[in-house]
């Protein structure tokens, strides 16, 4: 028997969809004397086919925001949903396979394996989903060919531009076909033209499906997305469209995950399949 992840609906022609990230009421606190407060009670629902961007300076909370968003880190108190699944209530384990099937990261470091080939670090984004080798390389080869990249499959990464590795990056992000995709400083290493073209890159993947938040510290970036959330010391001043209402959110077994597994990860969805 062997059990497989549902896929994850249609993006609704590009309007916003149920829930994929809600964070409640959540604060984070770091020892010192006196502690300090990094997040003080933040509400943010993001809704399936949105591009967010979180724009603030730096100390504003935005980054500790994103680490939660992203289950790198658990809130000192409050909840954090990833497709309807309480993080506080999953083991690390699964915590981990949640993090890797659900959610891609883009950084502004890039942390792409410069002896790697272009092909292998995109397909290293499936290894802990269980993904075949031969499988997780043609996922990576569509990947690439999403970001312009199709071409240049056996390249390292020493032989790339930065535009071209930060778009290697992204192709990693999206090969696990994730629920979300969390870009932190996305062009923050790149110059003025070059930035561009990867912005254009994020609408153009929002305009295929991809739901997205940007963390930025630049307003005229956090301008171009459709909606704009601004934070400052721990609490979001503004917010130009909240994404979903309560009556739209998910289910703890809400079908997000899209690709097939072998065994079953405890506490995330599947269906069986008895063929």
């Amino acid at each position: 028997m062997t059990y497989t992840l549902l896929p994850a609906p249609d993006n609704n022609e590009g309007g916003v969809g149920a829930p994929v990230l809600e964070v409640d009421e959540v604060t984070k606190s770091y020892p010192g004397e006196p502690p300090v407060q990094a997040l003080r009670g933040v509400n943010l629902t993001i809704g399936q086919g949105e591009l967010v961007g979180i724009v603030g300076p730096s100390g504003s909370g935005k980054t500790t925001l994103l680490q939660l968003m992203g289950t790198l880190d658990r809130p000192t108190s409050g909840r954090v949903r990833i497709t309807g699944l309480d993080v506080a209530t999953m083991a690390d384990d699964d915590v981990a396979y949640l993090r890797a099937t659900r959610i891609g990261f883009i950084f502004q470091q890039f942390f792409l394996a410069e002896h790697a080939t272009v092909l292998d670090n995109v397909a290293d984004g499936l290894l802990y989903a269980g993904i075949p080798l031969k499988q997780r390389r043609q996922r990576a080869l569509d990947a690439l060919d999403l970001v312009g990249l199709a071409q240049r499959p056996h390249a390292c990464p020493t032989q790339l531009s930065g535009g071209q590795r930060q778009r290697v990056a992204i192709a990693r992000a999206l090969v696990g076909r994730p629920a979300i995709v969390l870009a932190d400083e996305p062009t923050g290493n790149l110059d003025q033209a070059t930035g561009q073209s990867i912005l254009a890159l994020i609408d153009q993947l929002h305009r295929a499906g991809s739901t997205i938040v940007v963390i930025t510290h630049d307003h005229v970036i956090a301008e171009r997305m459709s909606r704009k959330v601004e934070i400052l010391d721990g609490l979001i001043l503004s917010d130009t469209g909240p994404a979903a209402g309560a009556d739209g959110r998910l289910r703890p077994f809400a079908p997000f995950a899209q690709h097939p597994v072998s065994g079953r990860r405890p506490g995330l969805p599947v269906r069986e399949d008895s063929s």
